[in-house]
Formats: C-alpha cells, sequence, structure tokens
C-alpha cells in the first residue's frame, strides 16, 4: 500500500512529507511536481503570504537518477519566510529576551485553535495554529504529483473546477466534463469553466474583502480513465468512497464532500438516480474495457464503493476562513476576558487552491488502490497485471 506522513509547520523552517509504497521504476518528472505545487498557490482572493514563497520540493531519497527505487521518498519544501519567524519558531529553548511575538491566546472561531489548546494544554495557541494551517497542503500537494505520474501509467488523469464561490454557483457541475475542467485557461483567476459566471465569483470575494470578510464555496475534481474493480465493498475500510470521502475531508476547512450527485442525490427517485447499463454502442471484441454504456453518471464512477469504469466524480464544500480581518468575539484565555479574535496573516477566499489539494489527495488515494488492485513492487509488474486485467474484462465483455 502507499502511505505518507506529513510534518513542519507554517513558519518553520520547512515542510516535509515521506511518501513509501511507490512501485520502482517509476520516471519521476520534478517540474510536474513544482507545476503542482505552484497551481496551489494561485486562485483569486489568496493572501500575502503566495507572494513570499515559491514553492519547490527537494527529494532526499527513494529516487536515483530520475527512477524511484522503491525506496520511501522524503520531500523537503523549504519556507521562505522562515527568515522572518526564526527566532518565534525556533527549536532551541527559548529566552525571555529573544520572544519577538508575543503569545497567542485569542482563539478564532472556527479554527483549531480553541480545540487545539484543550487538548495539547497549550497556552500559546501558536503551537496549534503553526501546525493547523492549510500551509501543510503543499507537503500533500508534492506527494499527490507523485502519484498522479503512478495514475499516468494506466492512462489515468485528473482535473477539477470550482463549482461555487459563496452564493454564486454553476447550474449544473455534473454537466462539465473532464475535458471542459482540463481546458480551463491556466490564467483563469478562479479555475471556473464558464467566464461569466467566474466574474460574479470575483465579485462575491471583493465583498467580502471590502467588508472585512471571507467567502467559502465548493469544487470538483474528476478523474478520467480510472480502472474498473479498484476498493471494494466486502468491508467498511475498504470501500473507495469512503477512502475518498475521509481524504477530501481532512483538507483544511472543507466540511462536506458528495460522489456524483452528491446530496442532490436524496431528493430523486431511483428511476432517476441510477445509471442504467446498455450495451456497446460499437461492439468491438478487440476493445479492452467494460464497453457497456452509461447514458448518466449519477454515481460519479463509483457504486458499492468499487469504481465502474465512469469517471470519478468527487466534490467538497469548503467553509469560509476562520480568519477574518475583521474579527469574532473570542475570549483571551490569558484572563478570560471577552476580546475579538486573534488577525493572523491569511486568504479572504482558498476554494482554488484547496481544490488543487483535493486533487492531490484523490489522486494519492487511487494510486494506493491501484497498488492495492494489481500488486507488483515495480511498474513494470504493475503494468503487465493490469493489462492482464483489461484483457480479461474485455473478453469477457465482448458481444457475442
Amino acid at each position: 500500500m502507499l502511505r505518507f506522513l506529513t510534518a513542519g509547520e507554517s513558519h518553520g523552517q520547512a515542510l516535509v512529507a515521506i511518501l513509501e509504497g511507490v512501485p520502482a521504476g517509476l520516471a519521476i518528472d520534478f517540474n510536474a511536481v513544482t507545476a503542482e505545487l505552484t497551481r496551489r498557490q494561485g486562485g483569486y482572493g489568496r493572501g500575502r503570504r503566495m507572494a513570499i514563497e515559491s514553492d519547490r520540493a527537494e527529494a532526499l531519497g527513494g529516487i536515483r537518477h530520475g527512477l524511484t527505487t522503491g525506496a520511501p521518498i522524503p520531500l523537503l519544501i523549504p519556507n521562505k519566510d522562515w527568515e522572518n519567524w526564526q527566532r518565534t519558531m525556533s527549536v532551541e529553548p527559548e529566552q525571555k529576551a529573544d520572544a519577538d511575538r508575543p503569545a497567542v491566546t485569542r482563539p478564532r472561531p472556527g479554527h483549531a485553535d480553541l480545540a487545539g489548546a484543550v487538548k495539547y494544554g497549550h497556552d500559546d495557541i501558536r503551537n496549534v495554529l503553526e501546525r493547523a494551517s492549510a500551509r501543510e497542503t503543499a507537503a500533500r500537494v508534492a506527494v499527490g504529483a507523485i502519484a498522479r505520474q503512478l495514475l499516468l501509467q494506466v492512462d489515468t488523469a485528473i482535473a477539477s473546477h470550482v463549482v461555487s464561490i459563496g452564493s454564486v454557483a454553476l447550474s449544473d457541475p455534473l454537466a462539465v466534463t473532464f475535458a471542459d475542467a482540463s481546458a480551463i485557461a491556466a490564467d483563469s483567476l478562479l479555475h471556473c469553466v464558464d467566464a461569466g459566471v467566474e466574474r460574479r465569483m470575483v465579485q462575491e470575494i471583493d465583498r467580502a474583502r471590502e467588508s472585512g470578510d471571507t467567502v467559502g464555496g465548493s469544487f470538483e475534481v474528476i478523474a478520467h480513465g480510472v480502472p474498473p474493480g479498484l476498493g471494494s465493498y466486502v468491508q467498511w475500510d475498504r470501500r473507495l468512497d469512503g477512502r475518498l470521502a475521509q481524504a477530501i475531508m481532512s483538507v483544511p476547512a472543507v466540511k462536506a464532500v458528495g460522489i456524483g450527485r452528491g446530496p442532490a442525490a436524496a431528493a430523486l427517485f431511483g428511476s432517476r438516480m441510477h445509471d442504467e447499463i446498455l450495451p456497446p454502442a460499437r461492439p468491438s471484441p478487440t476493445a479492452e474495457g467494460l464497453g457497456l454504456r452509461r447514458p448518466t453518471n449519477n454515481a460519479g464512477g463509483l457504486e458499492a464503493g468499487v469504481t465502474n469504469g465512469e469517471d470519478l466524480r468527487v466534490s467538497g464544500f469548503m467553509k469560509p476562513i476562520a480568519t477574518l480581518m475583521k474579527p469574532l468575539r473570542s475570549v483571551d484565555l490569558a484572563t478570560m476576558v471577552e476580546s475579538p479574535a486573534t488577525i493572523e496573516r491569511s486568504d479572504v477566499c482558498a476554494v482554488t487552491a484547496a481544490a488543487v489539494v483535493a486533487e492531490a489527495m484523490v489522486a494519492f488515494v487511487l494510486a494506493d488502490a491501484l497498488v492495492e488492485k494489481f500488486g507488483g513492487d515495480s511498474v513494470p509488474e504493475l503494468l503487465e497485471n493490469w493489462r492482464a486485467f483489461r484483457r480479461r474484462t474485455a473478453a469477457r465483455f465482448a458481444s457475442r
């Protein structure tokens, strides 16, 4: 199986990730990793931190001469802002004369501040917010960029698009195809397929900024060319929909996840919801894959926790960011007196960035399921198993 851990703080020296389980022999495109990290920093409504950092991941092992060796892959992403925070975030014992920033004692409603301080017994909430910060997701994107390169070996590609910002939304997200999402221009402010809707989304963010507020929204990740048969229904923790939901819910500020029609499925009759199964339009005994037709994809490519060969569609719903420039009421934990919440450098809206992080998490979960299904300690072995599965499946569903 694939697994990874991340470490490091928002203003610490660096972020670190260790990725384990990648088969040997995978050629790594380091420029593609950097490109994904750059995408995470984009999107209208991002804060000043994005102007400071220019993220780049350095592989410290597990790769030799451009190819994975099968060993764990440690990744290092330096924080450029570290030079301004060395005294505050030093790992050495603090000398009171060296403290250049006061302790954070006023938790922000909606953030990890209060819950983390209670759980770990911290008096200075900076111990919480530095690790709970969405800065950590840069490490996840680096991991996901490698997972994507493994998925490309089996012709699986991933894209995303922003569905809504605040009250402004696309009318039917499932009408957006993988090709539509992939074709969004690189200079799109919010990575939305509809330029007119995007303009109104920008206005929504501007209104929030002008009032010292923040705004959330939703996004959808689409994976195309996903092999059928990934995941399982035989145990609760092997269901791929559950694994994907946990992965997306772990993205900071995401409060809900949908697969296919998502919550809208609850309002439909079964005759309108379930995707009919039809014979191939043009039977071909040599075609690889199921070859069956599904006129709709309301299930989002998953049935009973198993991929069915259709595009995988996962949506995430992100709450507004917890740091407001006009802060909400809170309590100073040092005095227990009502006080305005702490203000930290932050974004007005980060839905576009969250979509990129979600792509990385979907890529990781699918790559893990791929290795689980087809096995192999090397890429050639995995591909041999995958191709044999495709041939068997095509023969089974060939017209008779």
